[in-house]
C-alpha cells in the first residue's frame, strides 16, 4: 500500500539526499555552487590572447556572476581582467585589439557601457543609458561603437481617470495592453517600447539613435569597412507583430540615417556579417514558409542586396554566426550534427571543411548542445569545450591546425569527485524501425553484473538536441546510484530536415513515446537494469512527453513532469510564444483544430494514468504557465493518483537559474523516485 507523501518526509528525503560525506567523492548537490565555465570567448584579432566570460554560482547570493578573465593563446598568463562580485558580460575586442568594450552595471542598477585599455587597465564608462545595451559591434577605425537598445514607447490608454484628493490612496492606475506579445518568459510584462540601433563615441558622449519608427531593429549589427554605415536585420513591414517567421537585411546610413532594405526574402534572414573587403554580406537564411522544422543555410549578397548566392543546402544542418576569414574568401560557422557542435568553414564555391570537431560545455545543467567560438585575423579559433565530465573551457585552434586547452576552471573540484561515465546506445524505435541515437550514464563503481534502476531524461524544445556533454542534473542522478538514459527522438536537431519533420503535428505522441520506451527497453537487453524500478522525468517539452508517456504506460514507477504543457488549447491561448507555436506545430488555431490540439495534449489521456507523479513549475513562467500543472495536479487529484506539485516562487520557465532552485528541482526529484522505489523502500524497513 502506497501512502501519500507528506510534506515533512519530502523534506526529510531531499535533506537525507543532500548530506553526502564529502569524502565518499560524490558528486552532491552543494558541489553546484563550485562549478565553473567558460563562454562568450573572444580571440584578439592578431590571434595573442582570449578574453572570455567566466560564470561563478555564489553561495552567498544564489545568482550566477560573470567576470572576465584573459588567457594567452599559449595557455600562459591566465589572470582576471575584471573580477569580483559585481557581473560582466558581452566582451569584444577593438579592431587593433587594444582596447576591450563590455557591459556592466554603472553601480546604480542600469547596465553601460565601458572601454577598457589594455595596455594599461584604465576604464571608462562611456554610456549613460537608461536601458540595456546589446549587440555591440565597433566600427572598422576603431572610433565608434554600435549597438542595440530598447526605446520606451509611449503606453497605451483609454479613458482619462479623475483627480485623486489631496491625501487620497487610490489604487494603483489600470494598465492597458494592446500589442501582440505583451509578455515574455523572464521579462514579466513588458512595458510598451522598440529597439533601435544606436552610435556612441569609444571615448564617451552622448549616444546618437540611427533608426526610428515602431518596429524592433535587434540581432547582430555589421559595419561597413569605410565605417559609413551599419546592416542590421529587422521585419519593417506594417504587420510585423503577426510575422515572427519574416524578416530581412537593411542598411543605414550614420550620415543621414536613411534605411534601405537590402534583401526581400521569404523567411528569415539574420545575423549579417560584412566582408573585409566589403563587396559581400554573409548572413543567415532561414526560408521558414511557417513549417514546423527548418535548417538555416547561408545566404551571400553583394554589398549593394544584389546576386544572392546561397551557401549550404547539402549540408542539412542548420548553418550560424557566420564569420569571414580575413582575406574574403571564405565564411566560418556552426551547425550541429549527431549531438555534436562543430564550427567549419565555406568558400564562395560552396565547398565546406570542418574545423573544430566539438564545442560544448556552456549548458551546464542538462546536456544540451552549446557553445561558442571566435576567430582572429591569421584565422585561429577559441572555442569553449566541455567534456562528458566536466563543463566548458576555453580551447584554442591554431592556424596550423593545433588544438589545445587554455584553462582547466573546474580542476580542484573533480580532481576529488567520482564521476559518471557517458556511453552511447543506438536503436531502431518500435514506432517505424527510425534510427534513434541516445547516450547513458553509469554510475561511479558501476558493475555490470548488477542490475541498477534506470531514470529516462527527455530533452525539451521539442526541436533541440542533447549530446555527450555534461550535465549537472544527470550526473547527480547517475551519483545516487541510477543508471541514466537520455535520447535525441524524432524531430530532434542535428539530424537533418526528414528527421525533424517526423515530429511535425504530432508532439507529443504515440510516435515520439515508441522512440522513449524503446530505449528503456534497449537498456533492458543490456542486463545491468532492473525493470521494476524505471523511472521517467524531463522538462518543458521533456514535461509534455513525461505526461504523455504515463498515459499510455504504467511501466514506470514514478514519474516528473517539470513545467509540463497538459492543455494545448489552453497553452497557446496563455502562453508567451502563442504566434510561433501555433504556425509551427498545429495545422490551424485551436477553435479550428480543437481535436487536434485535444490528441496532443497530455490531460486527455489522463483517464488512463495511475503512475505517481511529481509536477514541478515557477510561478512566474510564461513559457507553460503554472495554470498547465495546476489542470493536472487537479485532474490527478480528482483520479485519486498520487501527486505532489511543487511551485517555485519568483521562478520561470529556467528553473535553474539561480543555484538553490537548480538543487531544490534535482534533490526533489531525487526524493520522489526515492520514495517509490521498491529496494529503496525494502532497505529503509
Amino acid at each position: 500500500m502506497r501512502l501519500p507523501l507528506q510534506p515533512g518526509l519530502l523534506l526529510a528525503l531531499v535533506l537525507v539526499a543532500s548530506a553526502v560525506v564529502a569524502d565518499e567523492g560524490r558528486f552532491v548537490s552543494t558541489d553546484l555552487f563550485d562549478l565553473q565555465f567558460a563562454s562568450e570567448v573572444q580571440i584578439a584579432p592578431d590571434g595573442s590572447r582570449v578574453v572570455y566570460v567566466r560564470s561563478i554560482n555564489d553561495i552567498m547570493t544564489d545568482r550566477t556572476r560573470t567576470n572576465l578573465w584573459t588567457v594567452d593563446a599559449d595557455g600562459g598568463n591566465h589572470r582576471p581582467l575584471l573580477s569580483g562580485r559585481d557581473s560582466y558580460s558581452s566582451p569584444r575586442f577593438s579592431p587593433g585589439g587594444g582596447r576591450l568594450a563590455y557591459v556592466a552595471d554603472d553601480g546604480k542598477g542600469k547596465a553601460q557601457l565601458f572601454v577598457r585599455w589594455l595596455d594599461s587597465g584604465e576604464t571608462a564608462m562611456i554610456t549613460g543609458l537608461t536601458e540595456s545595451p546589446s549587440s555591440i559591434a565597433w566600427s572598422p577605425d576603431g572610433e565608434q561603437i554600435a549597438f542595440s537598445m530598447r526605446v520606451p514607447a509611449d503606453k497605451p490608454a483609454l479613458a482619462s481617470p479623475p483627480s485623486a484628493p489631496e491625501g487620497a490612496e487610490w489604487a494603483e492606475p489600470v494598465t492597458v495592453i494592446d500589442s501582440v506579445v505583451y509578455r515574455w518568459d523572464g521579462r514579466g510584462y513588458l512595458e510598451p517600447g522598440f529597439s533601435h540601433v544606436f552610435v556612441v563615441s569609444a571615448t564617451g558622449g552622448a549616444a546618437r539613435q540611427l533608426t526610428s519608427g515602431d518596429y524592433d531593429h535587434q540581432g547582430r549589427l555589421a559595419w561597413m569597412p569605410d565605417g559609413d554605415a551599419i546592416v542590421f536585420s529587422a521585419n519593417r513591414d506594417e504587420n510585423w507583430q503577426y510575422e515572427r517567421n519574416q524578416s530581412n537585411l537593411y542598411r543605414v546610413s550614420l550620415d543621414d540615417g536613411e534605411i534601405e532594405q537590402l534583401t526581400e526574402l521569404d523567411g528569415i534572414a539574420r545575423s549579417p556579417a560584412v566582408s573585409p573587403d566589403g563587396r559581400r554580406i554573409a548572413f543567415e537564411h532561414d526560408d521558414h514558409q511557417n513549417r514546423q522544422y527548418t535548417e538555416s543555410v547561408l545566404g551571400v549578397i553583394d554589398a549593394d542586396g544584389d546576386d544572392l548566392v546561397l551557401l549550404g543546402e547539402s549540408l542539412d544542418r542548420s548553418m550560424s554566426d557566420p564569420v569571414w576569414a580575413s582575406d574574403s574568401s571564405s565564411i566560418y560557422f556552426r551547425y550541429d550534427d549527431h549531438g555534436e557542435r562543430k564550427v567549419a568553414r565555406v568558400d564562395l564555391r560552396d565547398r565546406i571543411n570542418t574545423r573544430v570537431e566539438r564545442i560544448s560545455g556552456v549548458a551546464v545543467g542538462r546536456p544540451y548542445l552549446s557553445g561558442s567560438f571566435s576567430v582572429a585575423d591569421n584565422g585561429a579559433i577559441a572555442y569553449t569545450r566541455g567534456t562528458a565530465q566536466q563543463p566548458a573551457d576555453v580551447h584554442l585552434l591554431d592556424r596550423r591546425g593545433r588544438s589545445r586547452q587554455l584553462t582547466d576552471l573546474n580542476r580542484n573540484l573533480f580532481d576529488q569527485r567520482d564521476m559518471a561515465e557517458v556511453h552511447e546506445i543506438v536503436y531502431e524505435s518500435s514506432t517505424d524501425g527510425t534510427e534513434i541515437q541516445g547516450w547513458y550514464l553509469t554510475p561511479p563503481g558501476f558493475d555490470p553484473e548488477k542490475e541498477y534502476p534506470l531514470i529516462l531524461e527527455i530533452h525539451g524544445g521539442p526541436h533541440l538536441a542533447y549530446g555527450p556533454h555534461f550535465s549537472a542534473e544527470l550526473q547527480r542522478y547517475a551519483a545516487e546510484g541510477y543508471v541514466v538514459f537520455y535520447n535525441n527522438y524524432r524531430g530532434s536537431a542535428s539530424y537533418g530536415s526528414e528527421f525533424g519533420m517526423l515530429l511535425e503535428y504530432k508532439y507529443s505522441s504515440e510516435d515520439d513515446f515508441g522512440d522513449h520506451i524503446s530505449g528503456v527497453d534497449a537498456m533492458i537487453d543490456k542486463g545491468f537494469i532492473d525493470e521494476e524500478r524505471l523511472f521517467i522525468t524531463g522538462g518543458s517539452a521533456g514535461g509534455i512527453a513525461t505526461a504523455y508517456a504515463i498515459g499510455l504506460t504504467d511501466r514506470f514507477r514514478a514519474a516528473a513532469a517539470v513545467n509540463p504543457v497538459i492543455n494545448w488549447v489552453s497553452k497557446v491561448l496563455t502562453g508567451d510564444t502563442y504566434l510561433n507555436q501555433i504556425t509551427h506545430q498545429f495545422p490551424g488555431k485551436p477553435w479550428e483544430e480543437f481535436e487536434h490540439y485535444w490528441q496532443r495534449s497530455p490531460l486527455s489521456l489522463v483517464g488512463n494514468v495511475t503512475t505517481p507523479t511529481l509536477l514541478m513549475t515557477g510561478e512566474d513562467d510564461f513559457r507553460t504557465p503554472i495554470g498547465e500543472t495546476e489542470q493536472y495536479y487537479q485532474a490527478l487529484q480528482l483520479r485519486g493518483v498520487e501527486t505532489v506539485m511543487i511551485r517555485m516562487a519568483d521562478t520561470a520557465h529556467g528553473i535553474d537559474r539561480r543555484p538553490t532552485r537548480h538543487i531544490a528541482k534535482i534533490d526533489n526529484i531525487l526524493a520522489w523516485f526515492e520514495r517509490h522505489d521498491p529496494a529503496a523502500q525494502a532497505q529503509a524497513e
